[in-house]
């Protein structure tokens, strides 16, 4: 088995915990605070995919940094004018449109926007 084989299933293992924590009643509420599932369909492969993000919220959007984002891929499905998204918080989901923004730096933010609730 391969290092970047052997590192994917380390993060897959990771990112696998930190949803189940998420999910979980007492640590949950806690997590919950700064931790989200996010859900959304590839552009390209038309799959959807799930991964855990930290967020922050701010003006009533929900901002995703994304760290190291050259070794990650999920967030350009939101480039340009963004995708729909499903963000997963304490165990209620919530749909949304999200919008990638590489600045400068290279620094890679993706804002959420929420859909109104009728």
């Amino acid at each position: 088995m391969g290092s970047e084989s052997l590192l994917r299933r380390g993060i897959n293992g990771f990112n696998a915990g930190v949803v189940a924590l998420t999910e979980a009643p007492v640590a949950g509420k806690v997590l919950g605070k700064a931790f989200a599932q996010v859900t959304y369909t590839g552009r390209r492969s038309g799959q959807t995919f799930s991964t855990p993000v930290n967020y922050r919220r701010s003006n009533g959007e929900y901002i995703i940094g994304v760290a190291m984002p050259d070794k990650k891929k999920w967030w350009r499905n939101f480039l340009g004018e963004g995708a729909p998204i499903t963000l997963r918080i304490g165990g209620v989901d919530q749909s949304g449109h999200a919008v990638a923004h590489r600045d400068e730096r290279g620094r890679v933010t993706v804002r959420v926007q929420l859909a109104e609730t009728a």
